[in-house]
């Protein structure tokens, strides 16, 4: 399987044509794009200084947005990833259905989640489930769940 490309952010044509291929509007992506950059703040990454942060879209329905970010411990195991935040979060609020995932980090290029996010992003998702990375310069990648 190919590497998808890293695509510009600030090319808005490109925008709107990852947005109709993944089904999400284009102000739906801007606001993913936008609440995952500030979420960065909110993580705890004292150890690592790697910051990740994740939105979710709740779908079909109204638009939710549900931020989680990287919260790390001494014991480095012990820490949980961003995905499994916002994931939690959700459940726990009684959202279980997502139209797309958002991740955000301070790197370039984008980074895509580990596996154990990734299992539990499936427990979740469908498979074409979008997930957007965005890198440090809002340039992202999409891959959905079974890529």
């Amino acid at each position: 399987m190919s590497t998808p490309p890293i695509l510009s952010g600030a090319d808005e044509a490109q925008i709107a044509s990852t947005c109709a291929a993944i089904g999400i509007s284009v102000s739906e992506f801007s606001e993913l794009r936008r609440r995952a950059t500030a979420a960065k703040a909110t993580a705890y990454c004292r150890y690592s200084r790697f910051r990740v942060v994740v939105g979710l879209v709740r779908g079909p329905g109204r638009t939710v947005y549900v931020p989680g970010a990287n919260v790390e411990n001494a014991s480095y195991p012990v820490g949980t990833c961003a995905e499994r935040v916002a994931l939690g979060t959700a459940v726990t609020s009684g959202i279980r259905t997502f139209r797309a995932i958002a991740v955000a980090t301070d790197i370039s290029p984008p980074a895509s989640p580990c596996g154990m996010c990734r299992q539990f992003i499936r427990e979740f998702c469908t498979m074409k489930t979008p997930i957007i990375m965005f890198d440090k310069n809002s340039d992202y990648v999409v891959m959905t769940v079974d890529q």
